[in-house]
């Protein structure tokens, strides 16, 4: 297996073969490097649906979902029916902030482009985290942060009907740690679209400060963008990245298929 890092704080290629990967010899050190870097990027590997179900198996346990644990991500309606749902996908999130345990890991396969846009973008939270200053850390020690399904909706429909609203508020708010402390010692920031307001904090105050700090986390040199080319397969670790897709036409057919690994560990 060669590795090439991709940025300097985020993001490395390993070029190896489709009968090495799926043969669980490189788990434990593909494991240790999505920890390490955030995101994993093998080119071209043009997996079938049962080998990416398969490989995703060497790194943990799957997430039970979709037809033959693989989700299609997409815009078009008649191939995905949360499809309304997933425009949320272009903007900064984290899967499972709705939810005290969040996926540990995405692996996504790109099967039909978009001819122009659908970079996906990723940010290292580790890193954000690692780069404010001192009392800034010790300022958040203790700020928790309220995520809702709504704050993230209200970025696609910011005129709702009432009954999407109440669609919404069927799902409970999620109270979270704005600095997730992981076993491992090391610590990152939880932001992205689902975060709602600061709990305790004046309302401009909080605003304020959620802005500040997505624009710090996303700032060029904690992120990698990747540019899709047939076949790719991508794994990101969901408990130390936000990710993004950038935009491309609704009608376009992109297609990317998506297996998880299920979370081993809480926000706390």
């Amino acid at each position: 297996m060669k590795m090439i890092d991709l940025t300097p704080r985020i993001g490395t290629e390993i070029q190896t073969n489709a009968e090495t990967l799926l043969s669980g010899k490189l788990s434990g050190e593909i494991r240790t490097l999505l920890e390490q870097r955030g995101v994993i990027a093998v080119r071209a590997l043009k997996l079938t649906d049962e080998q990416q179900v398969a490989f995703t198996r060497t790194l943990g346990t799957i997430v039970e979902a979709g037809q033959g644990n693989i989700t299609k991500i997409t815009m078009d309606p008649t191939e995905n029916d949360k499809a309304g749902y997933l425009r949320g996908a272009f903007y900064w999130h984290i899967d499972g902030t709705m939810q005290q345990v969040p996926v540990l890991a995405s692996i996504m396969s790109a099967r039909r482009l978009s001819p122009i846009g659908g970079e996906t973008e990723f940010c290292n939270t580790y890193a954000a985290y690692d780069d404010l200053p001192q009392h800034e850390k010790d300022a958040f020690e203790k700020v928790r942060v309220v995520h809702t399904l709504e704050a993230t909706q209200r970025y696609v429909y910011p005129e709702p009907t009432f009954e999407m609203l109440q669609g919404w508020h069927r799902y409970a708010d999620n109270e979270l740690p704005l600095v997730w402390k992981h076993r491992s010692g090391r610590r990152s920031l939880v932001l992205g679209s689902t975060a709602s307001h600061v709990a305790g904090m004046d309302r401009r105050e909080s605003a304020a400060l959620l802005c500040r700090l997505r624009e710090w986390a996303t700032q060029p040199k904690f992120v990698y963008r990747h540019h899709w080319t047939l076949g790719d397969l991508v794994i990101w670790d969901n408990t130390g990245t936000m990710h993004r897709a950038l935009a491309y036409p609704l009608d376009s057919g992109r297609m990317m298929h998506r297996t998880t690994l299920q979370g081993e560990e809480s926000f706390g």
